[in-house]
């Protein structure tokens, strides 16, 4: 591909590298190509706006060894938290791909194809905020990519405060062209298929029409957590000094695929719901703060089918033998198996001398397979509810009698009325039903779980363009767009289906193997969940020439805007009929319009004004007018400043402002020292007791109808600099506000807290309603059966989405690009692109959250947090017909601290890891800086043809080891390591143009 040339320039950078900085005209005689960049209405001969913009080109893509406009987009440095890749799979986006430009949240940055917008992902991640899904995206057709670093709201509407990202795809294809290659990682999984092909007629040129078709298909392979070993695929991290958070194999009352159960009541005997809140004592001991405790004997079921062996307890409140597993080593994975394909036409035609047009279509299919740990049943409410459930229902139990179906379990007389062989106490209680039901804690490990998502993207375009009177451009463009999203979910337990077989003793709990797929089937039913989004839009604009100033000749752009967009983001849980299974769910649509202007002032040789404002209208009733002005002033042809600054707006999505929308949003909380004391005992060893350790901790979240728009202010101010003919530097430094911030409960951390300064469920939940208007308990777990007196944990906390204060981030973004010539006729081109996170903090009413260089903010897609330095450098040598790319990522130290999850940021008292403990808290206050390399070399065999290889993370370094991240994620960050968990890799292709 012919990149724009500028000075003799190449205008093209990786995800690591800016385009490089020229400003005057070329000194020989070729024609410079006219381009519009993101950003601007305006055609000019260079990349160089007063907005700081990063160029990709399909070459650079290509030494790089990208095949997804995911990796490509998610390399440039300024992507930061909030950033969503395929590999998080526990989210509301899992198998979503999405970029979050200055960490401002995939909300506030656009993504368009051609300069036009698609329909959203149907799911809003992390509850409410809405994106393009970066997997629709067709990766062969890109002919380059720009990323715009600064806000836009005033060119392309309210959602574009951090950013924009533009692909632009090919206008015109003559001939045939497309390529193949097959990879893996070096332990032989993680295999790898993409294929390309496009077909295109028709010399534009001479013929004035080309029409071409494309068509790609990619298959990623599954990776297991077992594949990788330690550390992640465990949550036992004693081999390198850290906690036993495995409770699986030393505590029987984790849920585990051999059954455990514990003697208790049932008040109806036929409602395995009824059980006694807790368990008969069998004799006390003496714990670790010299009170005295009762302890209960606990029995496995089938014990001879454990294959890790087996562990005794004899100490604590459960006592008893217990099969060992390492439930993340047994089921979890690293990279879900994903399939796509895409098929895509264009046909471009001119309808005189001074009319174009195109018509585009295009299909994008992305099936993503996720597995994770089966279901599992003990005292865990199964969704929001109530408060007052702690008491009245702390899990499920084994009764004594079974019956048939319909039958009274309770009447001696029953007919088929016998005693439950999964219940090891029915014999001696035969009786004596009442007092000799089977408390349960079983992972369902003969039904696999996890689930399947097949999203859909059907994106059609049309466009006229043209010119009269020699100084007026004028362009319409339409586009229709509908995003379909399937998720079946299996291995989630039907309340009523699971009680059923409890009741019949259908199921069997000492076997399992023993189970039919029917049995099976019938407790866990496929939920298949459609959701869809659509978008209309019709944009035109005009442009004209006006006068001439000194600089050159003073341009006007005037448009309008008209908008459609609907989300139905159905309810997974409706009937509230699944155990476990969410209940978010969002619907809405609006109307928006919205007239915009540009004027370009070059009014002196050396000065270049930019002016630009749109005024948008939501049907919602909100309306607001962004400006924006921009200037580039150019002493030296090797030295130029810019500056913008800029007002936008974002106005609320779907699921934060609509009456029909609620979401419970979950991240990993430890609770702290208080309460594990209070449930067993905090040792150095941590705390054995399940029930006092890290869980998800969830936020319950309704759409609020009276929320304002955000508001924004942001400025850049930069230098471009070519102090040699080889060498050619950017330095821009950005300043966002964001006020008016639409948060989901700024207060939660606070709320959280509350909660366990509480004795018991009353004074705990006043607390907490005391934190803030609309903050209360939505669930509280059921009682924990070891200490039932203890405060028991709260699972779900309300806290409403508000308009917090505001939020201020702030770095510098460096780029440069240098080139050498090097023996043998051979040439060097170096990139490098940083970004530097100076401050990114949220202003509540409670204070200041402070995030940069933390995992904060935790609430935030996948937790992975800010880091404060990120960056990539790029090699490439050339020579002759032959090519080799080194390219460089670059992840800074991460503090394993998150002020949005407790009011502190010192690494003991606020480790997301280990709260508390001094020696701990010190140990793993930092996850490591992360560095890899990836080798890409081509082979031009012909003119005609290219075969090439590439080996991502050369050196096979590992992931920094990230014990603060999710429980989800052990040990690992899935935004920013991503290729340290999957180790080195294998590519081997060919490419072929004709």
């Amino acid at each position: 591909m012919a990149t724009t040339m500028i000075c003799g320039a190449a205008v093209a950078a990786l995800g690591a590298g800016q385009a490089s900085a020229q400003t005057a005209a070329p000194t020989d005689q070729t024609e410079v190509e006219e381009i519009v960049v993101t950003g601007s209405l305006f055609r000019r001969t260079d990349t160089e706006t007063p907005s700081p913009v990063t160029v990709m080109t399909a070459q650079t893509l290509q030494r790089a060894g990208m095949t997804t406009a995911t990796d490509a987009i998610r390399s440039v440095s300024a992507d930061g938290a909030g950033s969503i890749g395929t590999g998080f799979q526990s989210g509301f986006s899992a198998g979503g791909s999405a970029v979050s430009l200055r960490g401002l949240g995939v909300s506030s940055t656009l993504v368009l194809v051609d300069g036009l917008r698609s329909a959203n992902f149907p799911i809003n991640d992390d509850g409410h905020n809405a994106y393009v899904d970066l997997n629709s995206i067709p990766f062969s057709l890109i002919d380059r990519i720009e990323v715009l670093k600064d806000g836009a709201s005033s060119s392309y509407g309210a959602d574009a405060i951090g950013g924009v990202v533009n692909l632009i795809l090919k206008k015109q294809f003559e001939g045939v062209s497309g390529s193949a290659e097959f990879g893996q990682s070096q332990e032989r999984d993680a295999r790898h298929q993409r294929f390309d092909l496009t077909l295109g007629y028709g010399d534009y040129a001479e013929k004035g029409w080309n029409f071409y078709v494309n068509g790609e298909y990619q298959k990623d392979g599954r990776v297991s957590s077992h594949s990788r070993g330690f550390p992640y695929n465990t949550q036992d991290l004693r081999p390198i000094g850290g906690l036993d958070n495995n409770t699986a194999d030393s505590s029987l009352t984790t849920a585990t695929p051999t059954a455990v159960v514990v003697r208790t009541t049932q008040g109806d005997l036929n409602n395995p719901l009824s059980g006694g809140v807790q368990p008969f004592a069998d004799g006390t001991y003496i714990d670790s703060k010299g009170d005295t405790q009762p302890y209960s004997n606990y029995t496995s079921l089938g014990l001879g089918t454990c294959l890790a062996g087996t562990y005794t307890a004899t100490t604590g409140g459960s006592r008893g033998v217990g099969c060992k597993y390492d439930l993340v080593d047994l089921y979890n994975q690293i990279q879900p198996k994903q399939e796509r394909y895409a098929l895509n036409g264009r046909l471009s035609f001119k309808l005189g001398e001074n009319v174009e047009g195109y018509v585009a279509g295009s299909y994008s299919y992305d099936f993503v397979s996720i597995k994770n740990q089966p279901r599992a049943v003990r005292n865990t409410q199964p969704f929001g509810g109530s408060a007052n459930l702690a008491s009245t229902n702390p899990g499920i139990v084994l009764p004594v009698w079974i019956c048939t179906s319909g039958v009274n379990c309770a009447d001696p007389a029953a007919a088929g009325r016998r005693l439950n062989p999964n219940n090891p106490y029915a014999t001696t209680y035969a009786n004596d039903p009442a007092n000799g039901a089977a408390r349960l804690y079983y992972l369902f490990g003969d039904i696999p779980a996890g689930s399947d998502r097949t999203n859909e993207v059907y994106r059609g375009t049309a466009g006229l363009k043209g010119d009269f009177g020699g100084d007026w451009n004028w362009r319409v463009d339409a586009v229709a767009a509908r995003d379909n999203l399937k998720i079946e979910q299996y291995g989630y337990l039907n309340i009523a289906n699971l009680l059923k077989s409890i009741n019949t003793g259908s199921y069997d709990f000492v076997n399992p193997g023993n189970n039919t797929q029917a049995i099976r089937d019938f407790i866990s039913p496929t939920v298949t969940t459609p959701s869809h989004s659509t978008m209309y839009s019709l944009d035109a604009s005009i442009t004209k020439e006006l006068w001439e100033l000194p600089g050159g000749t003073m341009q006007l752009a005037v448009g309008g805007q008209v908008r459609k967009e609907e989300l139905v983001n159905n309810n997974q849980n409706a009937k509230l009929d699944t155990y476990s299974l969410t209940t978010s769910s969002a619907f809405g649509k609006h109307t928006v319009t919205a007239g915009y202007f540009e004027v370009l002032a070059p009014v002196l040789d050396q000065l270049e004004i930019n002016a630009s404002g749109r005024y948008d209208h939501y049907s919602e009733g909100f309306s607001h007018f962004s400006p924006k002005i921009g200037a580039k002033y150019t002493p030296l042809r090797q030295l130029a400043f810019r500056g913008t600054y800029s007002k936008g707006f974002r106005a609320p999505t779907f699921a934060e402002s609509g009456a029909r929308s609620q979401y419970a949003g979950f991240s990993t909380f430890t609770p702290p020292a208080t309460f594990q004391n209070a449930h067993g005992g905090l040792t150095s060893a941590g705390n054995t007791n399940p029930y006092a350790q890290a869980y998800s901790l969830g936020g319950g979240y309704v759409g609020n109808p009276d929320l304002k728009p955000e508001k924004s202010r942001s400025f850049t101010l930069g230098v471009i600099a070519e102090p040699t003919p080889w060498l050619s530097l950017t330095v821009d430094y950005y300043d966002v506000k964001k006020s008016d911030l639409i948060v989901a409960g700024p207060l939660l951390a606070k709320a959280r807290n509350a909660y366990y300064t509480g004795t018991d469920v009353t004074s705990a939940c006043a607390a907490v309603a005391a934190v803030g208007a609309g903050y209360s308990c939505n669930l509280v777990d059921g009682i924990d059966p070891l200490f039932p007196t203890a405060l028991p944990r709260v699972l779900i906390i309300n806290a409403p989405f508000v308009n917090a204060d505001f939020s201020k981030t702030a770095g510098v973004d460096f780029s440069a690009t240098a080139k050498a010539n090097l023996p043998f006729d051979a040439k060097l081109t170096s990139r490098v692109e940083v970004t530097h996170v100076l401050k990114y903090d949220l202003h509540t009413s409670s204070g200041v959250q402070k995030y940069a260089g933390t995992l904060g903010p935790y609430q935030l897609s996948s937790g992975n947090g800010t880091p404060d330095w990120r960056g990539n450098w790029q090699n490439t040598v050339e020579w002759g017909r032959y090519s080799l790319s080194a390219t460089a990522y670059y992840v800074g130290k991460i503090k394993s601290v998150a002020a949005d999850q407790r009011t502190s940021t010192d690494c003991v008292t606020a480790n997301q890891y280990a709260t508390g403990d001094k020696v701990l808290g010190e140990k793993f206050c930092y996850i490591k800086k992360f560095v890899n390399v990836d080798l890409n070399g081509t082979a031009q065999i012909t003119d005609s043809v290219q075969v090439y290889g590439h080996v991502g993370n050369l050196f096979d370094e590992e992931a920094p080891v990230a014990p603060g991240a999710y429980a989800s994620a052990p040990n690992f960050l899935t935004t920013f390591h991503y290729p340290g968990l999957i180790g080195r890799t294998f590519k081997l292709g060919v490419r072929f143009t004709y």
